[in-house]
């Protein structure tokens, strides 16, 4: 029989009335609140950064195939050609293998991976800058518009939910479209709104040109500063604009279906399909600003966490000490009978892991309650203009929530090993009279 156990079973049973017990409900309640806030910490700020990222590879796509000028911004126009042997068949990839070097045991080893998805979808490209007159009358401004010229293989799947009104571009075989799919802050500027038309002015080789738009759809994806500046148009409206054929376009889009698969998709795009006068880079390192802010999200993550756990670690171990303090008199009697330091020692930690599990339990529910609360009924509302999100996202993962709970038991029962010691300073003879 574990004795110590057996002792700190009993001890947590015990109905008697104490101070000790508004100690020990303090606790459970510290631990609880704690387990709470990191799981819902943990939840908004993986939502958070899922949906961001999930926005700008929506928009942009994963991986970005263009001319080898790779100095050159993402607005500059170099056509490339359409007709390329791996378009439009590089979506039938479904995976590849890959080595990377990795560190184990002083050295650098290459170990051999496969890509947990395949590519999902490529579709071609064309951007062209533009200006446009925003408002009416006195209020009239000169504003630029970012065009992004799309054909028959764009994939509808992430812009259909952000259409607020009107509808998608329609792309006619036999003829251009002169469609626009605008975003809600541009039609706000123009004052303008579905069924209407306006025109875009464009500089080409030093010669000014105009067109006439009609507005299909309003959209609104939540990021700002690029709904402020882009708009969709039929891509054979760019390639004229350009002077190109239409077999000549900015580049191509590849979507892939795992976010961790993006490293290994772009160097084996780049180095197994590419011809050697394309270049083959992921939307990660040609934006890298937005990534790098995101990846901050994390330190405010770490913060949090740590912040949780000391709170835990400080009240148990004030309710430990408590409990030793109140438990002299059977640690004397404990003592007297031949029990070791280390046994008696053992005895409270079971007790305080008792209190930490509790604790741990009441925490899971309430955070994991809280977090499908949000995500089923929306009831934080964010600033879109300032998050890029209209509602406080949630993504709830398994592993995450476990590694917080098994950390919080872990960590909090190592720190409490050293204030256990006051066990070892109870002489057994004043503990047994010890009132």
């Amino acid at each position: 029989m574990n004795f110590p156990y057996f002792i700190a079973k009993r001890v947590a049973g015990s109905g008697q009335a104490s101070f000790s017990r508004l100690i020990i409900r303090i606790a459970v309640v510290a631990i609880a609140l704690s387990v709470t806030v990191m799981i819902c910490s943990n939840a908004l700020i993986a939502g958070f950064k899922q949906e961001i990222r999930a926005k700008i590879f929506g928009f942009w796509g994963h991986i970005h195939i263009t001319d080898t000028d790779i100095n050159r911004s993402m607005l500059e126009a170099f056509p490339i050609k359409k007709d390329q042997d791996f378009y439009p068949h590089l979506d039938t990839i479904k995976g590849v293998s890959y080595r990377m070097q990795e560190p184990f045991m002083g050295k650098r080893v290459e170990r051999t991976y496969t890509t947990k998805g395949g590519i999902r979808h490529i579709q071609v490209f064309a951007i062209k800058p533009g200006i446009i007159e925003a408002g009416k009358g006195e209020d009239q401004d000169i504003e630029g518009i970012i065009l992004k010229g799309v054909g028959e293989d764009f994939d509808w799947a992430f812009m259909d939910q952000y259409i607020k009104r009107g509808k998608r571009l329609s792309l006619p075989e036999d003829e251009m479209s002169r469609d626009i799919l605008i975003s809600a802050q541009t039609a706000k500027r123009l004052q303008i709104d579905t069924g209407d038309t306006f025109i875009v002015h464009f500089v080409e080789k030093g010669e000014q040109l105009q067109r006439r738009f009609y507005v299909s759809g309003v959209y609104r994806t939540g990021l700002e500063e690029y709904d402020q500046k882009f708009a969709l148009v039929d891509i054979r409206q760019i390639q004229r604009l350009l002077g190109w054929t239409e077999d000549q376009v900015s580049g191509f889009e590849v979507f892939i279906d795992d976010i961790d698969d993006l490293e290994a998709y772009t160097d084996y795009i780049y180095y197994e399909e590419l011809p050697p006068d394309l270049y083959a880079e992921s939307i990660r390192r040609k934006l890298p600003e937005i990534f790098d802010w995101l990846d901050l999200q994390d330190i405010n993550e770490v913060v949090i966490l740590s912040l949780m756990v000391i709170v835990a670690i400080i009240n148990m171990v004030t309710a430990l000490m408590i409990l030793i303090l109140e438990r002299t008199n059977m640690i004397g009697t404990l003592k007297a009978l031949g029990t070791s330091n280390w046994s008696i020692r053992k005895v409270f930690l079971y007790y305080a892991a008792y209190i930490i599990i509790v604790g741990l339990f009441w925490g899971n529910l309430f955070g994991i309650g809280l977090c499908v609360l949000q995500d089923q009924f929306e009831l934080i509302r964010l600033s879109e203009e300032n998050y890029y999100l209209s509602t406080a996202p949630i993504a709830l993962q398994a592993l995450p929530i476990l590694l917080i709970n098994l950390g919080t038991l872990i960590i909090t029962l190592v720190f409490l090993l050293l204030p256990s010691y006051l066990v070892s300073n109870i002489s057994p003879v004043k503990a047994i009279r010890f009132k």
